[in-house]
């Protein structure tokens, strides 16, 4: 198994890469995130890798750092999710940005995810709950999910964005009801 690849960037055809390893050149296939954080074509490269072998095909998935890839894992063993969509859900949102998904249960943020569908992103929800976003609820309010997320719907039902939310949402104090959750979001809001 190919885990990580150290060369020379030969091109760049996103999402495609070709990279010089000790004179054999190996077509990787990476994020949007890793590909916009890769240094110039003739510069030195390294990658995390996860190598996929079919009937059809060997292929190479390159990432920028072990966590992306282990999320990229992390995706690919859930049924209806294969290699192109993972890549397509990390190159769409931020390792963070679907933690946050995941710990709010928020279905409609994977949506936008081109070729994420609502049974899609509902079983992707339910799959990774416990697996990846734990973390966020400990970087933030420690709310209830249900009022967080109550709490984060009512902010971007009023017009903000997720950013400016999400920040709000960090304000709130642990065990907020809803409506004190809103009502202190809003306040740190206007203090911005």
């Amino acid at each position: 198994m190919i885990g990580r690849l150290s060369g020379i960037l030969l091109e760049k055809n996103p999402p495609q890469l070709l990279v010089d390893v000790g004179g054999v050149g190996y077509e990787v296939d990476v994020s949007m995130s890793t590909f916009y954080n890769l240094p110039g074509v003739g510069e030195k490269v390294v990658l995390f890798t996860h190598q996929a072998i079919r009937e059809d095909a060997h292929l190479l998935f390159g990432f920028g750092n072990a966590e992306e890839r282990a999320v990229f894992r992390q995706l690919i063993k859930i049924t209806g999710v294969g290699a192109r969509t993972a890549l397509s859900i990390l190159s769409g949102m931020s390792i963070a940005d679907l933690a946050q998904a995941v710990t709010l249960q928020e279905a409609g943020r994977l949506v936008k995810v081109p070729g994420i569908g609502k049974k899609t992103a509902e079983r992707l929800l339910l799959e990774l709950k416990g697996k990846l976003g734990a973390e966020i609820g400990a970087g933030g309010a420690a709310a209830a999910p249900d009022s967080k997320s109550d709490i984060l719907n009512a902010l971007l039902a009023l017009g903000y964005s997720d950013k400016e939310a999400l920040l709000a949402l960090k304000t709130v104090p642990a065990g907020a009801s809803v409506s004190d959750g809103i009502k202190q979001a809003l306040k740190a809001l206007s203090k911005g």
